[in-house]
């Protein structure tokens, strides 16, 4: 089923993140996390890509074990790196002999060891151009594309890069996930200059509950993304303190998606990192919350 259909039809959803695991622990391990969560009723699952398309096999494995096998609709993402326009055809020929209807584009972050994106032979180099070469092989594919509420780290300019997400709507995405953010202040601003421009698909915020003070740093510096400096605070003081830092993680993201909620969102995507405590405490919060 298309993803912008369950959207549709059921407000204030919730969504999981995963990427393919490198080892056979790893597989079980993510299987074991998606059957936990999966009792949640998820509208769906994506799928990552790895930096230039490195886990585009286990990917497609993936998405279509996860809506096969365990019965959870899946969307697959797709990058511009290091990908011909043969290569990527190839990949979306895979996805629709497999029955997954669901896919996001993405330009995709340099490899590892790259310091920019470089574009790929006979390739692409923005994602409002591959969503545009979906539309024009005439996949019937449901698409989602990023949006990036503190604006993307290589563009500098948030009104910008709200015109090259205008760019991707209009190259024919049916809804937006937003990167990870930690003040939901950035993402009700995202959608005041979204709808100035006209955008008027669905925006998901994305969520991702901090579990290790060091690698939400790397993470938010990797994407533009930051940390109000209360929170920060808090969580360095005890970032020796793994269960601690979790805690706070889980209370800080409650109440973000309590927010968010309240405030109308149209679901809530978390980024799990393949991981179910943290999140699924979440949703245990929010089920109380919301019974009071």
């Amino acid at each position: 089923m298309k993803i912008i259909d369950i959207l549709n039809k059921r407000p204030a959803s919730f969504s999981f993140e995963f990427f393919p695991p490198k080892s056979q622990d790893g597989w079980e391990q993510l299987f074991n996390t998606i059957e936990s969560l999966k009792v949640w009723n998820p509208a769906y699952v994506s799928v990552t890509y790895g930096a230039g398309g490195s886990t585009r096999r286990q990917t497609i494995e993936l998405v279509s074990r996860i809506k096969d096998e365990i019965g959870l609709e899946s969307m697959a993402h797709l990058t511009c790196v290091d990908s011909s326009k043969d290569q990527i055809l190839e990949t979306l020929n895979s996805l629709k002999e497999k029955g997954i209807e669901n896919v996001l584009p993405l330009r995709g972050d340099p490899p590892k060891g790259e310091t920019s994106f470089i574009k790929a032979e006979n390739g692409f180099g923005y994602a409002s151009e591959l969503v545009k070469f979906i539309r024009d092989n005439q996949y019937s594919f449901c698409l989602g594309v990023a949006g990036y509420p503190e604006g993307h780290q290589e563009c500098g300019n948030i009104d910008k890069d709200i015109d090259n997400l205008k760019k991707k709507v209009d190259a024919g995405a049916d809804f937006i996930i937003t990167q990870l953010f930690f003040d939901n202040r950035f993402y009700f601003d995202f959608l005041d200059k979204v709808k100035a421009v006209g955008i008027n698909i669905p925006v998901l915020p994305g969520i991702m509950p901090i579990v290790n003070v060091n690698q939400v740093k790397k993470f938010t510096k990797m994407c533009g993304a930051s940390i109000p400096e209360t929170l920060i605070s808090k969580l360095e003081k005890v970032q020796d303190q793994p269960e601690s830092v979790q805690a706070i993680g889980i209370e800080h993201a409650t109440q973000q998606c309590d927010e968010l909620i309240q405030a109308g969102s149209p679901g809530i995507h978390f980024y799990t990192l393949n991981r179910s405590n943290s999140t699924l405490q979440i949703l245990e919060n929010l089920k109380s919350m919301a019974e009071t």
